[in-house]
């Protein structure tokens, strides 16, 4: 399975792991409060399931250490089934302890989230062991110590299941502080309504400016009308000393014509001016509604602002625990934690700040007889220090008095991985051999831990800081200590982006990552090894067709324009610059992101979409996905034709049934890497009503699922006779032989057992099924 894959999977999995945890906790409390045997049954039932499912998502994402405890607490679950039992409190301080321990696993840094002890797995393994025959006979847990508490918050007690944010207002004098508990979810809805205030402001803009041009042309219309008034008089001084019948009739006509233009002109005064009212009307509108729409914004913002202590609580801890591994001594001291950031950055921010502890202790910090020899403390000094800048910027500061940056075996992990050659080694300063340590796969570490090794995390720090909209950099002094900074902002900056028509279709483009908007003629555009390239800053920069890069119909283009010049955007940073050709560069503007929603969630080149002034959806392109695909030309159709190629190999429509998030996510990823159109099911009745609307040439189904299972989704398609010949395969955790003769029974073509599970007898079981 791909790294990047599998990170991704298992990042989803917290999610679905945290809900399932949360469901097994409330269970748990939930028997203590209820008396009512049929109730009691219905609980163990639901926490049975909950637990079989997390058992199944942990077994797809290889986290073999939640998987056995799961399977532990399953047949604790499906003894108490059995026996309809009455499980005395001591057993539920046991799974409360197990669900704690999973809960704590997942709480971890990335590289060691989902890992549990071994020696605690196993002594929590053998506590369940003895609940699954007698719930009565585990062995009580040892006293806690005074103060202490084993129950994570997250999952004890009758908290609610989302964070809540504490509100204060000051009283004057000693008085004591009001505070009000307020669900974040609630306050971060609040903020996406301020947000939508952003649409009603650019359409009193778009309305401001389309009236303007209306008063524009009652300013044409006047200075016309000024020009041919001489002719009017003209035509009236004849008619009082012509003669004849033209004369006559001259006479007879010119007075009502020369009163229609009086009249006439007198009505586009009166509209002049009433179009003139309506302007600055609009005008103060827009003044008005701008200046509500960015208090409105601005005091939302404000409500989820939150200190940084409350992200930095676990640092002092983390860092004792990573010293004591290590056999280090080191002592963390951090300064501003009082100061406000926004609660979304924080959350960003807090698996970096962990990256860059982790790095302090495992490359800066020196053991304890190594400082002494040099003169240093033996316990080591870690600094964090938060500092609110001007507008809206904060900076953390990160600094350690450990051995620096060893700058030789930074250049030497660099060449080692052909980032760069002996010659350009040897041109770096130290400022720039430093920044290279937030390359991929640039390591000083000799082994690879569990600690670090990779040359992973410095890189993530980068990134997280750069999709921010912030910077990081470093100073290091050999035998002095290393200082890491990060200049980020304190709330969500308002986004800017820049409209763009491609192909036709207007586009945004984030500000931010656009190094240049520039027009280019023919003659500035050179080929180079037969890619078409333009000169900027000195330097050639691939120039590529943004409808081609986003698969889209070409359309005619203007000869004229074309003649004119080309409108180009050149994207991305440093020496990573493509230049795209796009239709016209329109405005830039504020925008409000409006978040893809399933089963849009994740579309290539596409980050987000956005509403125009004019009411017209635009999406927002995602610059990384761009540079990216800008780098493989025609990868998507390559891939496609490749697909089409392979022989015995058709694309077919397939529907997956799975409640498992992950699991889902998975098997959807595994078909559609075969060429398979594939969509998905929550449950057997959601597949079930697809099945009757929608065409699809297989199933793939789980079978423990609520509300209809696989076997009796199975059952019914079988019954049906529109989808009786429907192929169906089944993967299941259960293993039995009595499940699979289940299986055969109902109708099932295919029965794959989880445990086992390769991708080759899924697409093999697909490939022979239609």
């Amino acid at each position: 399975m791909d790294d990047e894959f599998l990170r991704q999977l298992r990042a989803t999995f917290k999610v679905e792991a945290d809900e399932h945890l949360q469901s097994i906790s409330n269970g748990l409390m939930a028997l203590d409060r209820t008396s009512a045997p049929r109730a009691r049954s219905e609980i163990v039932e639901a926490m049975f399931r909950a637990a079989h499912s997390l058992k199944g998502a942990a077994k797809a994402v290889d986290l073999t250490a939640i998987e056995m405890l799961c399977q532990s607490i399953e047949s604790v679950f499906a003894s108490w089934r059995r026996q309809n039992s009455t499980p005395p409190p001591m057993a539920r301080d046991t799974l409360h302890r197990t669900l704690d321990a999973i809960g704590s696993s997942l709480a971890a840094p990335a590289e060691a989230r989902g890992m549990v002890a071994p020696a605690l797995a196993s002594s929590l393994r053998q506590s369940l062991s003895q609940l699954e025959f007698s719930p009565s006979l585990v062995s009580p847990p040892a006293p806690a110590a005074p103060g202490a508490v084993y129950a994570s918050p997250a999952l004890s007690g009758d908290s609610p299941a989302e964070p809540v944010f504490v509100a204060a207002r000051e009283g004057g004098g000693s008085a004591p502080k009001e505070t009000v508990r307020v669900a974040v979810a609630k306050l971060e809805s609040q903020l996406l309504e301020a947000e939508e205030m952003l649409t009603a402001k650019l359409a009193a803009s778009q309305q401001e400016a389309e009236l303007r041009k209306l008063a524009g042309r009652f300013e044409v219309w006047r200075k016309t009308w000024l020009a041919v008034e001489p002719d009017a008089r003209v035509l009236r001084h004849a008619r009082e000393g012509g003669a004849g019948e033209a004369s006559l009739h001259a006479h007879s006509a010119l007075p009502r014509l020369l009163d229609f233009f009086d009249a006439s002109l007198d009505t586009l005064k009166w509209l002049e001016r009433k179009t003139g009212a309506l302007v600055r009307a609009a005008e103060q509108d827009r003044h008005a509604v701008g200046k509500l729409a960015d208090d409105l914004l601005e005091h939302a913002k404000e409500l989820l602002l939150l200190p940084f202590a409350t992200i930095s609580a676990s640092f002092p801890k983390l860092v004792r625990d990573l010293c004591r591994d290590q056999g280090k001594e080191a002592d963390l001291t951090i300064h501003g934690e009082d100061v406000e950031i926004d609660k979304r950055i924080l959350e960003e921010m807090k698996d970096p700040l962990v990256h860059l502890l982790r790095n302090s202790i495992d490359h800066g910090i020196e053991l304890p007889g190594e400082r002494t020899r040099l003169g240093k403390p033996s316990r080591a000094a870690i600094t964090l220090i938060v500092s609110r800048l001007d507008g809206n910027k904060v900076q953390l500061s990160l600094s350690d008095d450990g051995a620096g940056i060893d700058l030789a075996k930074v250049k030497e992990s660099a060449l080692r991985r052909s980032l760069l050659s002996p010659g350009e080694a040897c041109q770096l300063d130290d400022s720039a051999a430093q920044a290279l340590i937030f390359l991929s796969d640039v390591s000083t570490s000799p082994t690879v831990s569990q600690l670090s090794g990779r040359g992973l995390g410095l890189p993530i720090v980068r990134e997280k800081a750069e999709k921010l909209g912030g910077e990081v950099s470093v100073e290091s002094s050999a035998g002095r200590g290393t200082t890491f900074r990060m200049l980020l902002p304190a709330t969500r900056a308002a986004f800017r982006g820049i409209v763009v028509v491609v192909a036709g279709r207007l586009m945004v483009v984030p500000t931010a990552q656009v190094e240049r908007a520039i027009r280019v003629k023919p003659v500035d555009i050179q080929a180079i090894e037969g890619h078409e390239t333009i000169s900027y800053e000195g330097r050639a920069v691939p120039l590529l067709q943004m409808a081609d890069v986003l698969e889209l119909p070409s359309v005619e283009r203007d000869p004229a324009v074309h003649a004119g010049g080309a409108s180009v955007l050149i994207l991305g940073a440093g020496d990573a610059l493509v230049a795209f050709t796009v239709d016209a560069v329109l405005d830039e503007q504020e925008v409000l992101v409006k978040p893809l929603r399933k089963p849009l969630s994740r579309v290539r080149n596409i980050a987000a979409a956005t509403v125009l002034g004019s009411g017209q959806v635009a999406p927002i392109l995602n610059v990384s996905d761009l540079l990216i695909s800008a780098s493989k030309p025609g990868s998507a159709k390559v891939r496609a034709a490749a697909v089409a190629s392979r022989p015995g190999i058709a694309t077919r429509s397939i529907l997956i049934a799975e409640d498992s998030i992950t699991s889902r996510m998975l098997l959807k990823a595994i078909l559609e890497s075969a060429g398979h159109i594939v969509k998905t099911a929550v449950d057997g009745l959601d597949a079930f009503s697809r099945l009757r609307t929608e065409h699809f040439d297989l199933l793939v189904s789980d079978v423990e699922m609520p509300r209809l299972n696989g076997f009796d989704l199975t059952a019914r398609i079988r019954s049906d006779p529109k989808l009786s010949d429907l192929p169906v395969v089944l993967v299941t955790a259960l293993d039995t032989r009595e499940d699979r003769e289940r299986g055969v029974d109902v109708g099932a073509n295919a029965y794959i057992v989880k445990s086992g599970f390769e991708q080759g007898n899924l697409l093999e079981a697909v490939q022979r099924l239609v």
